[in-house]
């Protein structure tokens, strides 16, 4: 006789499943026993860390992007603005010419026009420093036929008139003055800055597409290991809604911490590229790429967006992969 007093057994794997689903499915009644099987996805897997490692390194890449393009158009933007609020006029040497009287002229008439801060002209010496690249140190340009150089400053409220208004000045007082309003480099820094962004958006769209693509087959993967358990849940009555929220939370846990080591990586690459130069004692950032990664609020934010994003899209892609795996079950 069978002791009244003995463990009641557990429940049958029918009973345990279907009390899964209850709870999957808000049905769960007061008597029910508690949840005792596993999760459909196995929490730690090879494919599972693969694929975090992957997700970290595509993120790590989306990252370096968004914060190189940051740092571009930052610097564009600076150099931008320098060029923006300086012009230079250039007095060309001629038979008779008073170079020294040109360039007193050519400095008071800017000087009395209207939106000009500043003009200073360049002596020799800063004019001999300049050419010292290509014609060495020591150069004596007072024996040579050299340009020199009017360095004028627009002021805060200066226009396209002011610089119609002193080109016309030096054309009728100074005819021997030329003025370079800086507009081709001007160009050509926002051509560059704008194809930054464009190649940026490329990779980004690339990073995108490739993580896509690892998602889809490691959920399809994921599937195929447990297609006898997906199979059973889906003709016992399990909602697809239920099976695909198994394998969202499990690649959403990957996506957050794939994404979290990337984005942390590159966020830890530009401060170590912005602080480093100060640690080693270089401060002119033209010395060194290195010193020119200086990245703002914006930059770190949009490195801490895209790291979630590439989270959300990991998620999202497992859950309509699985979707269309389970319509396929017949």
């Amino acid at each position: 006789m069978t002791d009244a007093t003995s463990t009641s057994p557990g429940p049958s794997p029918l009973q345990a499943l279907r009390l899964r689903l209850r709870r999957g499915t808000g049905d769960a009644q007061p008597g029910d026993h508690p949840r005792t099987g596993r999760s459909i996805v196995p929490r730690a897997s090879v494919t599972g860390n693969a694929l975090a490692a992957v997700v970290a390194i595509m993120t790590f890449l989306a990252g370096i992007t968004i914060g190189s393009v940051a740092v571009v158009r930052t610097v564009a933007a600076d150099w931008t603005s320098d060029i923006a609020r300086e012009t230079t006029i250039e007095i060309k040497p001629g038979d008779a010419l008073d170079i020294q009287a040109a360039l007193t002229r050519a400095v008071q008439l800017a000087k009395a026009t209207p939106g000009i801060a500043d003009a200073r002209a360049l002596d020799e010496r800063e004019t001999a420093s300049l050419l010292e690249p290509w014609l060495g140190a020591g150069l004596d340009v007072s024996n040579l036929p050299v340009p020199r150089l009017i360095v004028v400053t627009l002021a805060s409220d200066a226009d396209a008139q002011t610089l119609a208004a002193l080109r016309a000045g030096l054309a009728r007082q100074v005819p021997s003055a030329s003025l370079d309003d800086h507009r081709q480099w001007t160009e050509r820094l926002a051509a560059t800055a704008r194809s930054v962004v464009v190649v940026g958006l490329a990779v980004l769209a690339l990073v995108a597409a490739a993580t896509v693509l690892c998602v889809v087959f490691a959920t399809r993967a994921a599937v195929d290991a447990a297609r006898g358990i997906v199979e059973v849940l889906h003709f016992v009555g399990a909602r697809d809604t239920f099976i695909a929220q198994e394998f969202q939370h499990h690649f959403l846990a990957i996506g957050l911490k794939g994404g979290a080591l990337g984005g942390g990586a590159a966020m830890a690459l530009f401060f170590l590229g912005s602080t480093l130069p100060g640690w080693l004692g270089i401060n002119d950032p033209v010395d060194t790429l290195v010193g020119a990664m200086r990245l703002d609020g914006h930059g770190y934010g949009g490195i801490l967006g895209v790291s979630v994003l590439v989270a959300l899209v990991t998620a999202v892609t497992s859950r309509v992969t699985v979707f269309r795996t389970l319509r396929g079950i017949t």
